[in-house]
């Protein structure tokens, strides 16, 4: 991974990476916006950097404000070495899922445990060479930043899943039927998306506590339940005014520092083999 340079003025203790849906936070006060360069181009967008609750939070919107940018075309490491640099110990990431299994309905909330990748185009890792990383991905979400996030979305009485896993696909097309049925039923996943990797790995291999919250807006083509445009813009709308809720509620309980008891995502490099 290329040196860290951390721009001036600026500096953030939690991030959030914004799906879709949710271009702007609505919950950071005194917001400013920071461009930040990297060595791997720019991010999707400019940073928002503010607080919530007094807690230094920046925001990054995945695909940048009005969905510009197609989940493949997505600058995964210039994203999170931008925050990185920011200064960022946790990230909360925000994304909008279908339903692999009949309860996990459109509205719910999922917070993965695991996933399963499908992707085939991307730019995986920070270590391209001469330095070789190979980080441990076996418990790839911050268990401790998972609990948290479960935690809050419970006490604001939302119906939240604590375990699940994620199937990471190419898109930006969704799946066939046939593929759908194959994740269901032989890959046993219980969500899919299109951008979750490699956001996981590199977070991983920068050293930082990563959790997803999920959003089920509808269930995939397996079910062979139609679902209108409508019906999913007016649940992801409610699901976004929820997720404002759930990062309301959980950053102010995010510790400075991340717990080195609680996981060790914040010394990934420490167990890489190299």
């Amino acid at each position: 991974m290329e040196a860290i340079v951390k721009p001036s003025g600026a500096s953030a203790r939690v991030a959030i990476i914004g799906g879709s849906g949710l271009y702007d936070p609505g919950i950071v006060e005194d917001p400013v916006e920071v461009k930040v360069a990297t060595p791997y181009g720019n991010p999707s967008d400019s940073i928002i950097v503010g607080r919530v609750s007094g807690v230094p939070v920046a925001f990054l919107p995945r695909h940048g404000r009005g969905h510009k940018i197609p989940p493949h075309m997505i600058n995964y490491r210039a994203n999170i070495y931008a925050l990185k640099a920011l200064g960022a110990r946790w990230v909360v990431s925000v994304s909008a899922v279908g339903s692999l299994r009949w309860d996990y309905k459109p509205g719910d909330f999922v917070v993965p445990d695991q996933f399963i990748d499908m992707t085939k185009r991307r730019d995986y890792t920070f270590y391209d060479g001469p330095v070789t990383v190979h980080v441990s991905m076996a418990d790839p979400f911050c268990e401790d930043l998972r609990r948290r996030l479960v935690e809050a979305t419970k006490s604001l009485g939302y119906t939240v899943h604590d375990r699940g896993t994620y199937l990471c696909i190419e898109g930006p097309r969704f799946s066939t039927r046939a593929e759908s049925r194959l994740w269901r039923d032989v890959f046993k996943a219980d969500i899919i998306g299109m951008t979750l990797v490699p956001e996981v790995n590199l977070a991983c291999e920068a050293q930082m506590c990563y959790a997803t919250l999920a959003m089920v807006t509808d269930y995939d083509v397996w079910a062979e339940k139609p679902v209108t445009a409508e019906e999913v813009e007016r649940v992801m709308t409610e699901n976004v005014r929820r997720a404002r809720e759930v990062l309301y509620k959980l950053i102010p309980s995010l510790p400075e520092e991340p717990s080195h008891e609680a996981c060790s995502c914040c010394r990934a490099l420490e167990y890489g083999a190299i």
